[in-house]
């Protein structure tokens, strides 16, 4: 028997910064201020992706990667829970352990990736 994932509440609240504005600039400036070191990728994937494009069609992808990217990195006890069932589900002999812990890996991504600005 296996036990189930604790469900994530989210870390504190008082201590997780909220989320900025969506745009490029606002978010460069949270990673900036509360997660610095997601900087130097953030910088080299922008310039790679969009500094020298001539359309602005590969912003929100980009925008949606590194959004998830910084709700993940601003709250430590999430990025933490990612770690573990990652690391669990790589780690599990059962293919359906492992797909159980993926499936809540890629929910709490998906989470990440909506939260909206000012939470």
């Amino acid at each position: 028997m296996t036990a189930e994932p604790a469900p994530y509440s989210g870390g504190d609240p008082a201590r997780v910064p909220p989320m900025p504005e969506r745009t490029p600039q606002a978010l460069r400036l949270a990673i900036q201020e509360h997660a610095p070191h997601l900087l130097p990728d953030f910088e080299a994937h922008w310039r790679r992706v969009i500094a020298d494009a001539f359309s602005i069609a590969p912003v929100p992808a980009f925008m949606r990667l590194w959004w998830t990217q910084y709700a993940i990195a601003r709250d430590p006890a999430l990025e933490k829970r990612l770690r573990d069932l990652e690391a669990r589900a790589a780690m599990a002999e059962d293919p359906a352990e492992s797909a159980r812990l993926l499936e809540e890996y890629s929910r709490l991504r998906h989470e990440a990736a909506a939260v909206e600005p000012g939470r």
